[in-house]
Order: C-alpha cells, then sequence, then structure tokens
C-alpha cells in the first residue's frame, strides 16, 4: 500500500513547501529580519516580500541546490504556518480537557486551571511543530522537481513554477 504522503500532488506539494522554506532561509541570511512569507501548492509556491526578481531567482536556485547536496534541515522553518497550528490545536485541546471535568456551572472558576493546561500544552506542542513539518508538511528530498519559472506577480509577491516528472 502506498502512503499518503507520496501520492504525487501531495507529494509534490510538501517538495515545493520544502523549497519555500529553503527560500527563505536562504533570503533570509541576505537580510536578517526582513519580513517574508510564502505558500506552497503541488504547482509551485507563492512567495510574499519585498525581494528584487533578482535575489528571488538566485535565492530559488541555491536552496534547490543546497537541499539536493543534503541540507535538508533548511526546509524546516520556525515560521511555518504547522507550529502555529501545532500550537494552536494544542493549546485548544489543553483547554477544552479541563473545561469538560467537573461541574459546568464552576467553569469560570476553574480559568486559572484552563490558563495552566493550555501554557503547559504549548510548552509541550513546541518541539511537535518541526517534527511535524520534517516527516509530514514539508520534504527535504526534492527527488526530480525542476523550476520551471520564477515570475513577479506585483510589487510584494513571486511565483515559483516547478513540476516533477
Amino acid at each position: 500500500m502506498t502512503n499518503l504522503l507520496d501520492y504525487p500532488l501531495i507529494l509534490s506539494t510538501r517538495r515545493n513547501h520544502g523549497l519555500e522554506h529553503a527560500t527563505i532561509h536562504v533570503l533570509t541570511a541576505l537580510k536578517p529580519g526582513r519580513p517574508l512569507a510564502g505558500r506552497s501548492t503541488p504547482f509551485g509556491f507563492y512567495l510574499y516580500g519585498d525581494v528584487s526578481d533578482e535575489e528571488v531567482r538566485a535565492a530559488v536556485y541555491d536552496a534547490l541546490h543546497r537541499l539536493e547536496g543534503g541540507e535538508r534541515q533548511l526546509a524546516i522553518h520556525p515560521g511555518c504556518g504547522t507550529n502555529y497550528l501545532t500550537s494552536g490545536a494544542a493549546a485548544s485541546l489543553g483547554a477544552l480537557t479541563v473545561l469538560s471535568l467537573g461541574d459546568r456551572k464552576a467553569r469560570w472558576s476553574r480559568w486559572p486551571d484552563v490558563l495552566v493546561a493550555a501554557t503547559m500544552a504549548l510548552i509541550i506542542a513546541q518541539p511537535l511543530g518541526p517534527k511535524l513539518q520534517q516527516h509530514v508538511t514539508t520534504s527535504g528530498d526534492m527527488g526530480d522537481l525542476e523550476i520551471v519559472s520564477i515570475r513577479r506577480l506585483d510589487r510584494n509577491a513571486h511565483y515559483v513554477e516547478t513540476q516533477s516528472h
């Protein structure tokens, strides 16, 4: 049976997500603190931020070569939505667990317990987001991924189109 994460559309999205993160790492190293964001699809990724066409082109190819050279950790990024989703889900689960216990009328009196449970869940979830990126939402293995084109969409957006055979 084939692993769901290896289905072509999912795998290409994971690879593009990894390349998106690696590109952001490369661009951030050039100018630390520069606000950048991305969004991946099965066919490429969007890059949002104030960067020139030349910077994007150089960073995308550098990121791809570095990933292909074994620097797979570049596919993991601390600003990834996977980290935020993992933390939010953990905090919600902690809070709901505390709220589901005991008398419904006394819920407000358990507010301090809810805050402690949510905070503890956030602390526990911190290492889970990067692990989920590594094993589920991104891939540092580019396989046969190729860059088809890089184009500017507007002043602060580029689209990097990719393909896999």
